[in-house]
């Protein structure tokens, strides 16, 4: 019982959407999770529910609205048609701001949460010190939230390992584009060859298990309980 070219070539592409969506969603879920950490503004719980929203909304839905905003017909499709490239739906890239959408939540609440438990009493420190507002970000409120940035991209990672109803919905079926892993172990299932889905499931398990009891882990030794 072994794995495939094709089914190789969708572990391969797999890791490679966890990895870049994971780095694409710490660049946003940086500024967005410091904005929410720190503002007063009213509509921050309106921006707060707007970001949770894929924790509760099914991935079909959330994926057929990309696909009309990506597709050929849709205003992204329609810009990138003008700008002399193609339309985002069926294609990695495609896959990649599917995946950012979906797994956002798991990268900006961590994120959030890190920076508020540094707490007002170092960054006033800081500011009392001379620090400007950039240094007192970089050097003071970045290290102090290290550990909900560790937890964010682990979280960010393993989601995004296993997601399958938006990926199916924007990238379709295509080897080499956009079959992920999770695409892959269905049309197994659906061909009857449970051995290579059985493979291919068990191998998702122990990563997601791992990444989750790194968390766990990390999580007890910043607060200080043995383990």
């Amino acid at each position: 019982m072994t794995l495939d070219a094709q089914d190789l070539t969708a572990l391969w592409l797999t890791l490679k959407l966890a990895l870049v969506s994971t780095l694409v969603l710490l660049v946003i879920g940086t500024p967005l999770g410091w904005w929410l950490a720190t503002t007063r503004r009213r509509m921050r719980p309106l921006v707060d529910a707007m970001v949770s929203l894929p924790l509760v909304l099914p991935p079909t839905v959330l994926g057929f609205y990309l696909l009309l905003l990506l597709g050929p017909r849709g205003p992204i499709g329609q810009l990138m048609t003008t700008l002399g490239g193609q339309p985002l739906a069926f294609t990695f890239a495609g896959l990649v701001i599917g995946s950012v959408v979906y797994s956002l939540p798991f990268v900006v609440q961590p994120i959030r949460d890190g920076f508020l438990s540094v707490g007002p009493g170092p960054m006033e420190a800081a500011a009392t010190l001379g620090a400007g507002p950039r240094d007192r970000f970089f050097k003071v409120a970045l290290p102090l939230a290290r550990r909900g940035f560790l937890t964010a991209a682990t979280l960010g990672f393993a989601h995004t390992l296993g997601e399958f109803g938006v990926v199916l919905m924007i990238g379709g079926n295509i080897p080499g584009e956009t079959r992920v892993l999770s695409i892959a172990i269905y049309d197994h299932v659906e061909t009857l060859a449970y051995g290579q889905a059985h493979l291919m499931s068990a191998g998702l398990l122990l990563l997601s298990f791992g990444l989750l009891l790194v968390v766990h882990l990390v999580n007890r030794r910043y607060s200080g309980v043995r383990t």
